[in-house]
């Protein structure tokens, strides 16, 4: 099982790799990281492999349009997750240029592909997720259009999209990406853990595909979109700050009544309910370390006083924080 990334023009090879084969029948894990610092791009792509599982996620800032041609010789479903960045792909087996933009998703079978991918200029973030087929058949729906067309795809091995249709990252699938982009777990428990969520990530992607209708209409523009996402990041990287709606709206461009339209109409949520799950959950992170007093943590996570905080923690996991470390 070998892919190579090589420049068309030069012939110059940026990375080279033989993966095992998916049927291993052990509990390893394996994990790389390559460095990107070729044809403008500066940023690294992390890899985790074990039985049926690839998972691969990466981010790089592009000082200028990178094009590359691709060689692959197994077969694989892969879910993809275009977080930042746009990208095009064309391949001789597809016959047509595969596009995404930010945020968006779908699943691919592909097999033994060669062709050439484009990553436009900007900062460019993707997860793909390659499983075994034999791994993936577990969770196909039966009896349901288009999974049937897809089954039928991967049995004549006809390399293909699930839907012609890419569909918007959901905060649902924002968390699972996150977690296992960031699990520090090690061994056997990483391994389950990252299986678990990689089952639960193909559940939102394949509920999604059967129940689209809530998912393809959308009063938002692109660039209302992108708004609302840099949100999202802001709040993720500030928690234990304390904004106003129209203060995050200003951040970004945008006015309050489109941002707390938008992030209901794109999350299912509000801004607010968002940030403060956040909060809850790296208070509760806080408290079963154990480090710092419940008036300390009250405090980072910018309440006025312990009660309103205890309030809140009760609020959202049913028991006080106090609890928590009996």
């Amino acid at each position: 099982m070998n892919l190579r990334l090589y420049d068309k023009t030069m012939g110059y090879t940026l990375m080279e790799k033989a993966y095992p084969n998916p049927i291993t029948h052990d509990n390893s894990l394996t994990e790389t990281i390559t460095h990107l610092d070729h044809f403008g791009a500066n940023g690294y792509y992390k890899e985790i492999f074990f039985e049926g599982i690839h998972i691969g996620y990466g981010n790089a800032k592009l000082a200028r349009e990178v094009n590359l041609g691709f060689e692959t010789d197994f077969e694989t479903i892969e879910m993809h997750f275009a977080l930042k960045g746009k990208s095009s792909a064309i391949a001789e087996k597809f016959g047509k240029s595969i596009s995404f933009d930010s945020y968006r998703h779908n699943i691919i079978y592909a097999n033994g592909l060669c062709g050439e991918m484009k990553w436009e200029e900007d900062i460019f973030q993707l997860c793909e997720i390659n499983l075994a087929p034999h791994f993936f058949k577990r969770f196909l729906p039966e009896n349901h259009k288009i999974y049937d067309s897809f089954r039928n795809t991967i049995e004549q091995q006809n390399s293909n999209l699930l839907n012609t249709q890419h569909y918007q990252i959901t905060l649902q699938m924002h968390q699972i990406i996150h977690d296992i982009t960031n699990c520090k777990r090690e061994g056997i428990f990483k391994r389950m853990f990252l299986e678990s969520k990689v089952i639960e990530l193909l559940m939102l992607q394949l509920e999604q595909f059967t129940y689209n209708e809530s998912f393809t209409t959308s009063t938002l523009k692109k660039k209302d979109i992108d708004k609302i996402h840099a949100v999202r990041e802001y709040i993720i990287n500030h928690i234990d700050s304390t904004y106003s709606l129209i203060d995050l709206a200003h951040l970004v461009g945008t006015n309050e009544f489109m941002l707390k339209k938008g992030f209901k109409e794109l999350f299912e949520t509000t801004v607010f309910s968002f940030w403060n799950d956040l909060k809850m959950e790296k208070a509760k992170a806080l408290l079963i370390d154990n480090q710092l007093n419940i008036g300390d943590i009250s405090y980072q996570m910018g309440y006025q006083n312990q009660r309103s905080f205890s309030a809140a923690f009760k609020r959202k996991y049913g028991i006080l924080p106090s609890q928590i470390r009996k």
